[in-house]
């Protein structure tokens, strides 16, 4: 477990430049809003087309050996981005398909790693696992986000993407001590393999529920993160530097968050992780206020500790609930779902925003999430999933 832990702490800090790195490496190139945009909509398209295979290889082969591949076509490409940002005259075209290839390790990295706590931990231990790998990426966040922005002031956006080429190099070593047996396992049919993982998939009203609830709530927070969050700090409220302290502060609550949710033992679990959810709008609400950045922060600190509530309680419940040799075809699925909308989200956010403005369109994101979570808690399953058979409703289907 421990190099597990170690890789993910690695490659987040390296992620925590990366996020830094890809935005203000395209306005650094003179892009503007609407060339961040499409670099940023390159990265996430290729995670929406490709994650579903992604999950068949996730289950078809060690997951180790899926995670492995995914960290080296990702040093590989930001180690490409690094020469890219270094110039000035980087064809759009270039700083967009790099990107592209992000997406696809993307797509490839997150459904195997979904599974492979489950390889690794029994069913009693996983709350604590899923607590501790969140609590080690996020402390590599804040190590990333820290110091990008000092990285990007004194040496710029190429240095701050080599370093995330370096730490995706790492990771791989690492994971690569891992000790996970082979699972025996008859390779059907791309096609075959998909129906099975969509039959668990929708077999479970609480796991689609949710699913469409984050198409609405990811496709608004990457818009914010990704485009209107650094672009309204880039209109004189604090620059670079403060985003990367917003940022910060957001993955500090992920760490604080992930000793709660360890400890968190609730009888409704994905009613609370619904409900955590809501403060998601918060950050973009103030932004529409045009609040000091400073309380911006702040606020995106809480924002990170519901963050990793949601993500255990949601991580554990799948875990247990569903065959080890389908989480991640059902993880791809829910995945393809959650992130349906992203790359729409982050293409159209910033010529929205140069239209209407960075504060309302911020605003207009938040009342997404809002009613996206309101939404979710109609259903009766997210309402009851995991309650004592006396508090069911007489013949609905539940959750183990």
């Amino acid at each position: 477990m421990a190099p597990l832990f170690v890789a993910r702490a690695t490659s987040a800090t390296g992620n925590g430049f990366g996020r830094v790195a890809l935005a203000w490496g395209a306005l650094h190139l003179g892009y503007g809003a609407g060339g961040l945009s499409l670099v940023l909509a390159c990265q996430a398209l290729p995670q929406l087309l490709l994650v579903l295979v992604g999950g068949v290889i996730g289950d078809r082969f060690r997951r180790q050996h899926v995670l492995v591949g995914a960290d080296v076509l990702a040093a590989a490409t930001w180690s490409a981005l690094a020469v890219a940002f270094a110039g000035r005259d980087t064809p759009l075209a270039l700083a967009a398909g790099l990107a592209v290839l992000t997406g696809v390790a993307t797509a490839i990295f997150t459904p195997a790693a979904e599974g492979i706590i489950a390889d690794l931990v029994h069913a009693e231990r996983r709350p604590a696992a899923n607590a501790l790998l969140r609590q080690s990426t996020s402390t590599g966040l804040i190590v990333g986000l820290a110091l990008s922005g000092l990285v990007m002031a004194i040496l710029g956006p190429a240095w701050a993407a080599g370093l995330n080429a370096a730490s995706f190099a790492v990771s791989a070593g690492l994971l690569t001590r891992l000790a996970i047996p082979a699972r025996r396992r008859t390779a059907a049919p791309l096609l075959a393999e998909l129906r099975s993982g969509w039959r668990e998939f929708a077999g479970r009203e609480w796991l689609w529920v949710l699913s469409l609830q984050y198409t609405a709530v990811i496709a608004a927070s990457s818009a914010f993160v990704g485009v209107l969050g650094p672009l309204y700090v880039a209109e004189g409220n604090g620059g670079s530097r403060a985003w990367g302290v917003m940022a910060g502060c957001q993955s500090l609550g992920t760490l604080l968050g992930g000793g709660l949710a360890a400890r968190l033992r609730p009888r409704r679990p994905i009613l609370v992780a619904v409900l955590v959810t809501a403060p998601s709008a918060a950050p973009m609400l103030l932004v529409g206020l045009h609040t000091p950045w400073m309380v911006v922060a702040a606020v995106m600190l809480m924002c990170g500790i519901c963050q990793t509530i949601f993500g255990v309680l949601w991580s554990t419940a799948v875990q247990n609930d569903v065959p080890c040799e389908a989480l991640s075809r059902v993880a791809s699925w829910d995945l393809l779902g959650a992130l349906a909308l992203a790359p729409l989200g982050l293409l159209v956010a910033g010529p929205i925003a140069s239209a209407v403005g960075v504060e309302a369109t911020a605003a207009a994101s938040a009342v997404l999430i809002l009613g996206a979570t309101t939404g979710a808690l109609a259903s009766g399953q997210v309402r009851r999933f995991g309650a004592p058979a006396a508090d069911q409703r007489a013949g609905e289907p539940v959750g183990t």
